[in-house]
C-alpha cells in the first residue's frame, strides 16, 4: 500500500511537472504568435513558395516529396506548413503556434523518455527545463523556417521512446519484437523527412545500450551493432540524398582548406559550450572568419574538447553518463559542424537543439553526484535550479523578442557581429519595405563595403537608385554585376528597364532578351519585353509576352498587371503611349 501511494504521489508529480514545462515554454515563446514572417528563407519555404497555398492536396503532397527547399529535401516538414496553410491562410501567427506547440511537445517527451529510461525524476526533468528556455532555442522556435529542427526534434524523441520500450521487453516477448524494432525503424524514417541532420540517431542510440539501458553486457556489442544496421542503411541513404540535395549551396571557396574547416570546427564545438554557459551576443549569422580564424582560438578550442574527453574517458566506468553525454554532443553535431561546408556562416544557434541535450545529460547527473555528500544539498541544488532557469528564462525571452520581424532581427545581428554583409543586405531589404529609403541605401553600401564583389546588393541597390530617377548610378551598379556575373537575370531586366525609361528602347530589349535566354519563365523579364515592343508598335509580339509573364505567374502583381497591358494593347491595337 506504501509503495502505492509513493507511486501516485510520483505520478501527480511528473505531471505536473509536464504543467510546469509547458507553461514555461508557452511563457518565453508565446510572444510569437504576435511575430511577423522574417525575410530571410521564410519566404521561400512559406510565404513566397506556390506550393504551399496547394494545401494537403494531391498535388501539394506530391510537391512536397518531389521538390527540395533552401537546397534541402523535407517532405514532412513542407506538409505542416501545408496544413497549417489549410487552416489558416498566410497567417505568420499560425505558422509560429505550430512552432511553440510542437517545441512543447519536444520537451514533454524528452522529459517521459528520460524519466522512462532512468527512472531519475527530477534530474529528467532539469534537462527538459533547461532544454526548453535555453536562449539557444529561440533560434529554432521563434523562426518559422526552422519548423524542421522542432518535426524532426519531435519524432527523434519518439524514437528514443520507442526503442527504450523495445529494449526493455526484447527478451519477454520476442515474438513482439519484430512490430516493436519496426515502429523505431519508422520514426526514424519520419525524422529523416522532416530533417536529414538525424542521420546521427543510431549512433545516439548505441550510447543509450551502454548507459542508461545498460544493454551491452546481456545483449552484446556485437548483436546491438548488428541491429542498427537497417538504421545505419537509413542514415547512408539520406546522407547520400543530403549531400545531392545541397550540392548547390555548399561552399567551394579553394582559401577555405579542409585544415581550416577542421580548425573551425573545433572552435565551433567550443562556443556553443561557451554559448550555453553563456548565452549572451547570440546573433542571426555569424560569418564565416575564412583562413582569417586566429591559431589561438583553435588551440584553445582544442585543448578544452581534449580535456574534456580525457575526463569522460577516465571516468567511463564509475560515471557513465559523462561519457555519453560528452559523445551524444561531439556526435550528433558532425553533420553540421563544418568539415563540409555548407552555406557562409561559421556557427548556427539553430545546430544546437538536439545535440546539447548530451551536455544538459552531463550536468545534471554530474552535479546530482557531485553534491551528494554535502550538507543540504538537495535545497542547494533546488536553488541554483532555480536561478539558473530563471535567467535563461529572462534571456530567452529578450533573445526571442528580437525575432519579431525582419529590421529587428538584422539590426541586432549587426550590433553582434562585425563584416556581417548578409545582415545588411538583408537590412536594407527591411528597411526598402517599411520605406525607409535612405536607411536602406545606407546599408546596401555598407554590404558592398564589406564584400565590393557582392552582386545581390549592387543590384538591389540600383534598383533602390533607379526609382529615386538616379538612372546614371544604377546604370553604373547594373552594369558592374553583369561585369562579375555576365549571366544575371535580374541584373539584365533591371539594366533594361533603365534603359527603357531614358527612351534607349533598342538596347532595353536586347538585355530583356538576354534575361530570358538565361531564365525563360521570368515573368517580370517577359512583362518588360512586351512593353517595349508595345512602345515599338510591334503588337504581336508585344501580346506574346505579355501573355507569357500572365501565364508564369498569375496570381502575382507582375501577371496582373501583364493581363492588364495586354487587354489595352488589344482595345488600342497600337502602339503603347
Amino acid at each position: 500500500m506504501q509503495r502505492f501511494i509513493q507511486k501516485l504521489k510520483t505520478e501527480r508529480a511528473a505531471l505536473l511537472i509536464c504543467f510546469a514545462l509547458a507553461m514555461m515554454v508557452w511563457g518565453v515563446f508565446g510572444q510569437t504568435l504576435r511575430h511577423e514572417f522574417v525575410n530571410f528563407d521564410d519566404n521561400r519555404y512559406v510565404y513566397e513558395n506556390p506550393d504551399v497555398p496547394l494545401g494537403l492536396s494531391r498535388a501539394g503532397t506530391a510537391r512536397a516529396f518531389t521538390q527540395r527547399y533552401v537546397g534541402i529535401w523535407l517532405p514532412l516538414t513542407m506538409l505542416s506548413y501545408q496544413l497549417d496553410h489549410e487552416l489558416s491562410g498566410m497567417n505568420p501567427s499560425a505558422f509560429h503556434r505550430t512552432n511553440v506547440l510542437l517545441h512543447g511537445a519536444v520537451v514533454l517527451a524528452l522529459f517521459l523518455v528520460l524519466r522512462s529510461m532512468t527512472g531519475s525524476l527530477w534530474r529528467s526533468a532539469f534537462v527538459a527545463a533547461l532544454f526548453a528556455i535555453h536562449p539557444l532555442r529561440a533560434e529554432s522556435v521563434a523562426w518559422i523556417s526552422e519548423r524542421k529542427d522542432l518535426l524532426s526534434g519531435l519524432f527523434f524523441m519518439l524514437t528514443l521512446g520507442a526503442y527504450a520500450h523495445h529494449a526493455r521487453v526484447e527478451r519477454s516477448q520476442e515474438r513482439m519484437a519484430v512490430g516493436r524494432y519496426l515502429l523505431v525503424v519508422l520514426l526514424f524514417a519520419l525524422g529523416l523527412l522532416s530533417k536529414p541532420m538525424l542521420v546521427t540517431l543510431p549512433f545516439v542510440l548505441l550510447l543509450l545500450d551502454f548507459w542508461p539501458l545498460a544493454r551491452v553486457e546481456p545483449v552484446g556489442a556485437r548483436k546491438l551493432l548488428l541491429e542498427k544496421a537497417p538504421l545505419f542503411l537509413l542514415s547512408a541513404i539520406f546522407c547520400a540524398v543530403a549531400v545531392w540535395t545541397q550540392r548547390d549551396t555548399v561552399t567551394t571557396n579553394a582559401d577555405v582548406t579542409f585544415l581550416w574547416r577542421l580548425g573551425n570546427a573545433a572552435v565551433s564545438y567550443a562556443v556553443y559550450i561557451k554559448q550555453m554557459i553563456v548565452p549572451l551576443r547570440l546573433s542571426m549569422l555569424y560569418p564565416h572568419p575564412g583562413t582569417g580564424l586566429p591559431l589561438w582560438q583553435v588551440s584553445a578550442s582544442l585543448l578544452l574538447l581534449t580535456t574534456i574527453s580525457l575526463t569522460t574517458i577516465f571516468f567511463w566506468r564509475k560515471r557513465p553518463y559523462l561519457m555519453v553525454g560528452w559523445l551524444w554532443y561531439l556526435g550528433m553535431l558532425i553533420p553540421v559542424i563544418g568539415i563540409k561546408q555548407v552555406g557562409i556562416h561559421a556557427h548556427a544557434d539553430r545546430y544546437t537543439y538536439l545535440p546539447q541535450i548530451g551536455l544538459y545529460i552531463l550536468i545534471a547527473w554530474g552535479a546530482t553526484e557531485l553534491s551528494a555528500r554535502w550538507r543540504n544539498h538537495r535545497i542547494i541544488l533546488t536553488a541554483t535550479a532555480i536561478a539558473v532557469l530563471t535567467g535563461l528564462g529572462v534571456t530567452a525571452w529578450v533573445q526571442t523578442s528580437h525575432w519579431q520581424n525582419g529590421e529587428a532581427l538584422w539590426s541586432h545581428t549587426l550590433a553582434h557581429t562585425q563584416d556581417n554583409r548578409i545582415a545588411n543586405y538583408n537590412l536594407a531589404k527591411a528597411l526598402e519595405r517599411h520605406g525607409k529609403i535612405e536607411m536602406a541605401i545606407e546599408q546596401y553600401r555598407r554590404a558592398l563595403r564589406v564584400w565590393p564583389e557582392d552582386v545581390d546588393a549592387m543590384i538591389n541597390l540600383g534598383c533602390v537608385l533607379a526609382e529615386q530617377n538616379q538612372f546614371k548610378t544604377a546604370s553604373e551598379l547594373f552594369r558592374r554585376a553583369l561585369e562579375i556575373k555576365p549571366d544575371s537575370p535580374e541584373a539584365h531586366t533591371d539594366l533594361g528597364i533603365v534603359l527603357a525609361k531614358q527612351g534607349e528602347s533598342k538596347p532595353a530589349i536586347e538585355h530583356f532578351k538576354q534575361a530570358l535566354k538565361k531564365k525563360p519563365d521570368y515573368p517580370e523579364a517577359h512583362l518588360h519585353l512586351g512593353l517595349a515592343l508595345a512602345k515599338q508598335g510591334r503588337v504581336d509580339d508585344a501580346l506574346f509576352h505579355l501573355q507569357q509573364a500572365w501565364k508564369i505567374a498569375p496570381d502575382s502583381a507582375t501577371g496582373q498587371y501583364s493581363l492588364k497591358v495586354a487587354q489595352k494593347v488589344l482595345q488600342e491595337g497600337m502602339p503603347l503611349r
